[in-house]
């Protein structure tokens, strides 16, 4: 398994620039439906894999520690800048593939999450299986991945998405890391028509700002209700929640 880790150091190389994170942080509704979503999967040791600015980190830091990690140095500094002064917060530049990444076991954490990154990685079943390892026994790994393979387009191409996932996708994946499934389903019913719609008749290249305004502001507080009363059978998003056994 080191061998297979080992030949994907490079498979986290395309992703959200700074000036995306940037923009992506306006959407603050947005980013509490995720944390609503996923803090109560999270332990007190957290490590975070795609951290890019700390849009989500924010939320995390209640936690006894929180390692967060990115491949972007420049995002990475930006975080350091935003959340100066935080004891209980370490940031650092690796691949998830790589020895730095798997010497983060010394902060013996007990969850990790990954929220809209994992689909930038060609060989998401080695990152899955290098999060397990610096995992304490029975810890968790919480996932945002896009969902649905016919959603796929220009936009997704552009952000460098290798795929979008399905249930089943996921299912298959857990097993082949070795993972527990604790928590699945989609997220973001709304959110699937927008993408498709930007995907098939738009033809969309890039997000757009207005887009994201309007989503958030009158989309997201609706969607977080209705969605924590009754799941939704298909979603823009699908939310996992991986144990290690």
């Amino acid at each position: 398994m080191r061998a297979r880790m080992m030949a994907a150091v490079t498979m986290t190389q395309s992703r959200y620039t700074v000036e995306d994170q940037e923009r992506m942080s306006r959407a603050r509704n947005y980013f509490a439906w995720q944390a609503r979503l996923v803090r109560g999967e999270l332990g007190r040791r957290v490590i975070e894999v795609g951290c890019g600015c700390g849009n989500f980190t924010a939320a995390l830091l209640d936690r006894e520690a929180v390692i967060a990690v990115d491949i972007e140095p420049a995002c990475i500094e930006r975080l350091k800048r935003r959340f100066d002064g935080r004891a209980n917060l370490h940031a650092f530049v690796c691949d998830v593939a790589s020895s730095e990444f798997r010497s983060l076991a010394r902060f013996r954490p007990d969850s990790c999450v990954c929220l809209n990154m994992l689909e930038h990685v060609a060989d998401d079943c080695a990152a899955l299986e290098s999060m397990a390892s610096v995992l304490t026994r029975g810890g968790a790994i919480a996932l945002l991945v896009p969902a649905f393979p016919s959603l796929y387009g220009a936009i997704d191409r552009n952000l460098g998405h290798h795929r979008r996932y399905t249930r089943g996708a996921m299912r298959a994946l857990a097993a082949r890391a070795g993972l527990h499934l604790r928590r699945l389903h989609y997220v973001n019913a709304a959110g699937f028509f927008g993408w498709w719609t930007n995907a098939r008749i738009l033809k969309r290249q890039a997000q757009s700002e207005r887009q994201i305004a309007v989503f958030d502001r009158y989309l997201v507080p609706l969607m977080a209700v209705a969605e924590r009363v009754a799941p939704p059978p298909f979603g823009q998003s699908l939310l996992a929640v991986l144990e290690r056994p």
